[in-house]
């Protein structure tokens, strides 16, 4: 599809402005409509320094690249919305990309990739007022929880803050648990059935009110179990795009049936699909969510 990048570039430049104007009158969308189902395009990847994909080290460090495999997301029939941090959610909006779609604000990107205080994941995206400024229509925050690290704690406490301000302002916030821990200097995140459940118990309780969050969970073994540990609705995460695509699907598949999910949030294995047809990753997604 043809993007006029020499026209962004241009209004970045001589008129940022734009960019109020042209939140101030995108058409928006209620949350729950329809199906009551979510398909939502993350790319929030980037601002933690997080850019490869399997074998590709510098997978989205292509920024134009980048913006038109989400482009040509959104363009799909069936696609709810997208997931980012204000640089990107910014170029899309001037690209005109975020009409009539749902669009969720990262906040917490500062537990950069291999950094020595990577557990001290702090808001360095958007926070709920600029969420709020910009007419957007979700949060999203990471939640990882290392027993072994007392970033840990900071993070616990940028997060009870965040999902208090989004319920006063009644805004939606998707939080994204997980237990972690560090292995031979990196971040392990534990997919174990336990694990999973023991990080969704910690989620669960965040804020000084629940109304408005929602979760972002990992598909694992015993996901019935899995989903028995909360009652927020829930989306579904891609994770690291590794294995068999077709088993990928599948997995996704058998946990949207379960009670309780709603849809999902799935960035690098569709906009970065191993045959590199987006469109076609897409699609397939959108049966799952949509049927």
């Amino acid at each position: 599809m043809s993007l006029d990048f020499a026209k962004l570039r241009e209004t970045r430049a001589a008129h940022p402005e734009k960019l109020a104007e042209i939140y101030a009158a995108r058409s928006r969308r209620e949350v729950i409509q329809g199906d009551g189902r979510l398909f939502i395009v993350a790319a929030d990847h980037p601002a933690r320094n997080a850019v490869a994909v399997r074998d590709n080290p510098r997978a989205m460090a292509n920024r134009y690249d980048l913006i038109e495999r989400l482009a040509t997301a959104l363009s799909r029939p069936g696609v709810d919305g997208v997931l980012g941090t204000p640089d990107i959610i910014d170029d899309l909006a001037l690209l005109g990309c975020l009409e009539g779609k749902i669009v969720v604000g990262s906040l917490n990107r500062g537990g950069l990739r291999g950094a020595s205080f990577e557990m001290d994941d702090r808001i360095t995206g958007y926070d709920i007022n600029g969420i709020v400024r910009d007419k957007l229509d979700f949060a999203k925050m990471l939640n990882r929880v290392n027993l072994g690290d007392a970033g840990t704690s900071n993070m616990l406490s940028y997060s009870h803050e965040a999902v208090s301000q989004a319920a006063a302002a009644k805004l939606p916030i998707m939080l994204e648990p997980f237990m972690s821990e560090w292995v031979d200097g990196k971040i392990k995140n534990d997919l174990s059935t336990d694990a999973v459940i023991d990080s969704i118990n910690i989620a669960n309780g965040l804020g000084n009110s629940s109304a408005y969050t929602w979760m972002k969970l990992p598909v694992v073994e015993n996901m019935a179990r899995v989903m028995e540990a909360t009652t927020m609705p829930t989306l579904l995460l891609g994770g690291d795009p590794v294995g068999d695509p077709s088993e990928i699907y599948a997995s996704w598949g058998k946990a949207l049936e379960l009670p309780g999910v709603r849809g999902l949030v799935v960035g690098r294995s569709l906009l970065y699909p191993q045959d590199g047809n987006v469109s076609a990753a897409i699609d397939t997604a959108v049966k799952l969510v949509h049927g």
